[in-house]
């Protein structure tokens, strides 16, 4: 455990002043000299001595006020980890919101398409403690809905929020959304980048980045594309509310997602089911780890509890001391 200190700039404020007013207090202490016809009787009783009870009650209010300080800093216990192995990587997720997937494609299991990807991204958020991640959004256009970051619960929170409708749910532009989270990775400085894009659909024709050139950003900037189609064969379900379960037709662009991972150094995954949608995130977890080695800080207990002590013993200890035993003098 190592001390650290949350505002060190108020502990060397008040450390500096109190110094000060310590040393000016220091020099308008003077020995007593006594200059009236009692002061034999005085010597005797060895008043002098008061000014080393003075300065003995002077250097426990210092201490008490230095301890002050500290806690007007707020001292912190900080949880060391030194050289810690994590698996750092820089990644964006770019999620289809077109209207297809509010589509199901298991009967037994009616989640829609989008909740299946906005649980399983969620949890595959929270097993990426240590890597950045941030989330692209694409249908008829694309939006970044979030920077790449390290701040998780944000994060989550915006995936869970997500809806169809939140932007023009009536194409997919899938090659714009591929270049837009492209554009969020090129500044990196990390050694691996990947995009991991899904999608149940075909790009629609005349958006405006193609995904040939998409492809190409990726390529150009070092980063790797996971794609993940979203669908059975049959083109999926939905329950209409007057006619009950019927089909509908989407088609993922199979030969497109693949030739998107083949040539960026990707991997293309299908996924039927929402079991299938599981397996898929827990892969590409597993494939993408980079080893490091880091010295972290990562967990801070508040140490006031234990300085406040401290504090009051010294400010009692002076109290107690002026209010009896060196009572009159100081």
């Amino acid at each position: 455990m190592l001390l650290h200190l949350a505002y060190p700039w108020v502990l060397y404020l008040l450390l500096g002043t109190l110094a000060m007013c310590g040393f000016i207090k220091l020099l308008l202490m003077r020995k007593t000299w006594y200059t009236y016809p009692a002061t034999q009787i005085l010597a005797i009783r060895k008043a002098g001595s008061s000014a080393l009870i003075k300065r003995a009650l002077f250097a426990l209010r210092l201490a008490a006020l230095a301890l002050l300080a500290l806690l007007a800093a707020r001292p912190q216990w900080a949880d060391e980890r030194s050289q810690v192995r994590i698996q750092g990587i820089d990644i964006v997720i770019a999620l289809d919101v077109s209207g297809s997937m509010e589509l199901f494609d298991d009967p037994h299991d009616r989640q829609t398409r989008i909740q299946v990807a906005k649980k399983e991204a969620i949890r595959f958020i929270e097993k990426r403690a240590n890597d950045p991640i941030g989330l692209v959004i694409f249908a008829k256009d694309a939006l970044s809905r979030c920077p790449v970051t390290l701040d998780k619960a944000i994060l989550k929170e915006l995936v869970g929020s997500l809806f169809i409708g939140v932007i023009d749910p009536q194409a997919t532009a899938l090659g714009t959304g591929l270049a837009t989270a492209v554009n969020r990775l090129k500044t990196s400085a990390a050694k691996s980048k990947v995009v991991i894009l899904l999608t149940d659909g075909e790009p629609t024709p005349g958006e405006k980045v193609a995904p040939e050139m998409a492809i190409a950003l990726a390529k150009e900037y070092g980063i790797k594309v996971y794609t993940v189609g979203i669908g059975n064969d049959a083109g999926g379900y939905l329950m209409h509310p007057f006619l009950g379960l019927q089909s509908g037709q989407t088609r993922v662009n199979k030969a497109l997602l693949q030739e998107i991972a083949d040539k960026t150094g990707g991997a293309f995954f299908l996924a039927h089911n929402p079991q299938e949608m599981r397996a898929i995130y827990d892969t590409i977890n597993r494939l993408e780890k980079t080893d490091m080695q880091t010295t972290l800080f990562h967990t801070f207990y508040e140490a006031f509890e234990q300085f406040i002590w401290f504090f009051m013993a010294l400010f009692f200890a002076e109290l107690l001391l002026r209010l009896t035993v060196w009572r009159g003098i100081a």
